[in-house]
This record gives C-alpha cells, structure tokens and sequence, in this order.
C-alpha cells in the first residue's frame, strides 16, 4: 500500500503495480481507439470502455493527465472557498477515479482540513465519503483496486456504483460533485441532465472537459446551467455574468503539467518525460465566493525586460497588461505568474 497522500506520484506507482504485465502492443491498440473516441464529437450514448483491457489502457492513458487537470480546477476552487472542506463527495461518471484522487489529495492533508476538526459527515480522522458513479462496471472494479494502493482512507471506502449517466439521472444530496471529461460522451439532453442533476443535489460543482473549442462550449453550457440554478462562478472565472468571449471565435482553456512514468510513455508511444493537458473547467458554489481582480488565460509572454498578460477581469471584459521592470516588485510577481493564475497575486 502507498501510506502516502493521493499525488501524481502516488497516482502512478498504483498504476505502475496494477497494470504490470498489461502487454503493449494490447494496450497500445486500445489506447488508438479510444483516443479516437476521445477527440471525436458524436456523442456515444454508450460505455467507451468495454473490458478490463480498455480499462487497463485507459487508466494508464487518461489518468494521470485528468488528475492533474482537476486537481489544477480544485486548487482554483479551494483558494475561491477558503476554508470550506466537503464531506461528502459525488464523482459523476468517474470511471476509475481520477478525480475523486484528486479531491483527495486537495483536501486530505491535515494542514488543509485540521486534523478531527472537519465538516459533519467527516470522522475524527477526516474520512470523506465518495461515492463513483459510472456506467462501465470494468471501470468501477479497476478504480476500486487502484484507491485500495492509495494512503486516503477516503479512496479506500469509497461506494463504486454502476448507474447510467444521462437522462434520468438522480443523485442524493451530496457537497461536491465532480463531472470530469464526461459531457462529450452525452448526448445534449445527456448533458442537460447530468448538470441539473448536480446543480440540485450539491453546494459545489467541478466539471472539466478537454481544452478544445467543442469542450469549452461544454463548459460554457454547464456554466449558464449551473448559475441560472442559483450557484456562483467560483474559478475560473472573476466573475458569475456572461463569458466575454465571442463563441466561434475563441476559447478559454488552460494547462496543467503531467509527468509521464515509463508505463505512461510506453503506453502513449512518447518519448518525453512530461506532456501538457490541455482543460477547460467550471467550479460553482453556491455561497460567497472569494472572487479574484482577473486571471491570466493565456501563457504569460515574457519579454526582454517585461511581461504581457492576457487577463479576464472582474469586470467581465478581456484586456492585456503589461508589466515592465519600473514596476519593481509587481514586475518579479509576473514573471512567476502562471496560464490559470489569479492577477495580480496576493501580497504582490
């Protein structure tokens, strides 16, 4: 068993022992498959991964970059809540349990929840309950074996439940939802579905899709669902009203770094150590939001001297700023600044 907090790393040594002797040229194979699935746009209305095999394939493919991205849309959360720690977690179509990984190591560390000091509904030694939800059982058995290597006693007691995503959709009342890369595999009134679903049963929601323009439409379409039913825009964006980008014309995505283990590689026939995970995200609450001035939505352009930040503001408008060496102090600060971070930062 890993005894150590669900990390990337942590992540990847329970992939590394799960799926030892998983052959390459199978698994290469599914991995051609589903990445076809994966960057199509007709929805299946189907389960993508059909046996142990695609699920072997998918986990070693997809998990590491959709922890990562999470994990990425869960810190811009937690700095837009601070201090709120969820008791109860619902993971919509989780599959193997990306996020619910990395809800768990958002919040399971004593320094962020305080030790037997959580929510109610957390024990004294802080245990979550999570509940995966997807309709692919391979998936669930999967997912169940990795969170049973992880050191959060949260992953270890998770409910792996077999339900159908999409219309019909039910869910108990819950404090977080996660919906990670899961819309593109519904159909419109799938989508409508599974969003209004979370919207009623939850006081936040993360839902995250690929950082492509069809994704960030996705994400567009759950945001005027998610604040039409009440909740606010937590992150990424300052602010609750419409998106300032012209739709068709651009889209708001973001990157998060992953690194690649041997299996990892061998898998998606790389040959460098890391990739970038392209995502588009939105995080609701429903509550008072901590709202940032505006945030960097595009890779920052480090110059000779300066610094050119693109920005979405708290006004609702897009601008670019540039911060140059006169500017001392703000200066070093933009150079630090990362694609996806709040502007200016705190204490800057």
């Amino acid at each position: 068993m890993n005894d150590s907090l669900p990390t990337a790393e942590a992540l990847r040594t329970a992939l590394a022992g799960l799926l030892d002797g998983l052959p390459p040229k199978q698994a290469a194979q599914a991995v051609e498959r589903l990445i076809a699935n994966y960057r199509g746009t007709t929805p299946t209305g189907t389960p993508l991964l059909r046996d142990r095999s695609d699920v072997a394939a998918y986990a070693a493919y997809r998990m590491p970059a959709t922890f990562e991205a999470v994990r990425s849309a869960l810190d811009a959360f937690r700095a837009a809540v601070p201090g709120w720690v969820p008791a109860r977690h619902t993971d919509v179509g989780g599959g193997t349990g990306a996020a619910s990984w990395a809800v768990a190591g958002a919040w399971d560390d004593p320094d962020v929840r305080g030790a037997g000091d959580g929510p109610d509904g957390v024990d004294s030694a802080g245990t979550r309950r999570t509940t995966v939800l997807d309709w692919a059982e391979p998936a669930l058995v999967l997912g169940r074996e990795l969170a049973e290597r992880s050191g959060s006693s949260a992953l270890r007691a998770a409910d792996w439940q077999r339900s159908r995503i999409g219309p019909g959709l039910t869910l108990e009342s819950t404090d977080l939802v996660t919906v990670s890369y899961v819309l593109g595999e519904l159909t419109e009134a799938g989508r409508t579905a599974v969003v209004d679903a979370a919207a009623q049963a939850a006081q936040a929601v993360v839902v995250v899709e690929p950082g492509t323009p069809d994704g960030y439409l996705r994400i567009m379409a759950a945001r005027d669902r998610l604040t039409a039913a009440g909740l606010r825009t937590a992150a990424p964006c300052p602010h609750s009203d419409a998106c300032p980008i012209e739709r068709g014309t651009d889209w708001c995505h973001f990157s998060a770094r992953v690194s690649r283990s041997s299996l990892h590689r061998k898998v998606k026939g790389g040959s460098l150590a890391y990739e970038d995970e392209k995502f588009s995200y939105v995080a609701a609450f429903r509550g008072e939001v901590a709202t940032v001035p505006a945030r960097v939505v595009r890779k920052p352009q480090i110059r000779k001297g300066l610094v050119q930040l693109e920005l979405c503001t708290e006004t609702g408008g897009l601008t670019r700023e540039t911060v140059s060496k006169r500017h001392g102090d703000l200066y070093r600060a933009a150079r630090d600044t990362a694609w996806g971070d709040a502007w200016p930062p705190p204490h800057a």
